[in-house]
């Protein structure tokens, strides 16, 4: 669909495209049978997928059934052509990513965002709703009264807990530079409501220093800043984008609790977020500084939430991780010698099981298990049907056929009972893979 063309609605009059999404276009208009300010979204598509007009009609459905403040709810989802287009009124409101091209915020003006961004997140898990892309494009202002409203639930989640499976990071749901680890599927986590939290803090990031806390435009590079990387520090002395005010340390902290790593290290709820906000703001409204102060304090999650970790299998993991490390990472010595399991290769075979699990393992060369074809071969799950590891660029969870090239390879065999948390273990190498720029395949 050229984004460029006066598009004819039946029942609306266009006024002006004003926004360009990849998936997406979004036109101010005029309903024609009472002269209503409209906002039309539409695929930009001219011949969408079924999943695009699935998640089309899931935002609209969801935001249908949200009595909330800050949720804007939508009048209509109507036919156009081969698509759909989705009808919103329009009260003025222009994004924050758009608002912040010609406006700088001040820090209270930034805490007030942040204030109410979180009641709005507060009511969303009440009614047990992950957005699962809050960004500043999402985010909508009003210029003159300064409210917030949250839209997009495209990929919305009903559930108040999903298992997040392994994808292609340009296929990702969500938006890359704002994604959280668990969200990336590499984390051998699930993901819930705290997964905002983190999209909520790189956020804030940004609108307090004008700048992303990681800038790389590269996917793979960006899903390992995301697991592995600890962003730059919003510094003491740092001021905030166009202004000249200093970022407070609290809010600094506040800001890196959000943007934790493990979601059961940042906060719990929105209360505490919200709360600690507030305190900033009041302090500066009040003595025109902000001190520090312990934060956290009213962060009371109200339900129970089980921490995903692995219990009494650091051994099983270090042997996973220690072997990838090795092929990973070609041997500096001529003499060093090469793991391969019954490979032919000219040095000795190393084969390694983790045979703490409750039920014995057989080494593969023994064992008669069907080897990689080509020169990939490696870490073997269960009946031979496991993962293949091979120099950093590919662990192989399926029929034991990698890549392997340069460093060497290595097979090790997991073996259990059913449900003793094998896959478990082998999914903990997810992590140095998307540092070592590899592929995790299963099947």
């Amino acid at each position: 669909m050229n984004d460029n063309q006066t598009l004819n609605f039946q029942n609306y009059q266009t006024i002006e495209c004003i926004h360009q999404g990849k998936k997406s276009l979004v036109y101010r208009a005029r309903r024609i049978s009472d002269n209503q300010p409209v906002i039309l979204k539409l695929l930009r598509s001219e011949y969408p997928s079924f999943n695009e007009l699935v998640q089309f009609r899931h935002q609209y459905t969801i935001a249908q059934n949200l009595n909330l403040p800050g949720v804007v709810q939508p009048l209509a989802l109507e036919n156009y052509r081969n698509s759909l287009i989705l009808v919103m009124a329009d009260e003025g409101y222009i994004s924050v990513d758009e608002y912040t091209q010609d406006n700088s915020l001040s820090l209270s003006q930034c805490l007030t965002i942040g204030i109410k961004l979180a009641e709005i997140l507060a009511g969303l898990y009440h009614h047990r709703i992950i957005h699962k892309d809050i960004k500043p494009a999402n985010i909508l202002i009003h210029p003159a009264i300064f409210e917030i409203q949250l839209i997009d639930f495209s990929i919305a989640s009903l559930l108040p807990k999903e298992t997040q499976i392994l994808k292609n990071p340009n296929i990702l749901e969500g938006t890359l530079a704002y994604i959280s680890p668990e969200q990336t599927g590499r984390m051998n986590r699930g993901i819930d409501y705290r997964t905002d939290f983190y999209s909520f803090g790189v956020t804030l990031y940004e609108l307090f220093s004008g700048k992303l806390p990681f800038e790389t435009t590269d996917p793979m590079e960006l899903v390992h800043c995301h697991i592995a990387k600890i962003p730059p520090k919003l510094d003491k002395g740092q001021e905030v984008k166009g202004h000249q005010e200093e970022i407070p340390e609290v809010v600094s902290h506040i800001v890196m609790k959000l943007m934790a790593k493990n979601a059961e290290e940042r906060y719990q709820s929105a209360w505490g977020i919200q709360k600690d906000l507030e305190t900033c703001l009041e302090q500066l409204e009040n003595t025109g500084k902000i001190e520090l102060f312990e934060i956290g304090k009213k962060d009371i999650c109200d339900h129970f939430i089980i921490p995903e970790k692995l219990y009494g299998r650091q051994q099983q993991v270090k042997q996973l991780l220690d072997a990838f490390e090795r092929v990973a990472i070609p041997p500096q010595s001529p003499h060093s010698t090469k793991s391969a399991a019954t490979s032919g290769l000219p040095h000795s075979t190393k084969s390694e099981a983790t045979s703490d699990l409750p039920h014995s393992t057989k080494s593969a060369a023994t064992s008669g298990l069907p080897l990689s074809k080509g020169d990939g071969r490696g870490i073997t799950e269960g009946d031979g049907r496991g993962i293949t590891e091979g120099d950093g660029r590919g662990i192989t969870k399926g029929d034991g056929r990698g890549i392997s090239s340069g460093g060497g390879s290595q097979m090790i065999l997991v073996a259990g009972y059913s449900g003793v948390g094998k896959t478990a273990v082998v999914n903990e190498v997810h992590k140095p893979i998307v540092r070592q720029r590899g592929y995790f395949i299963k099947g």
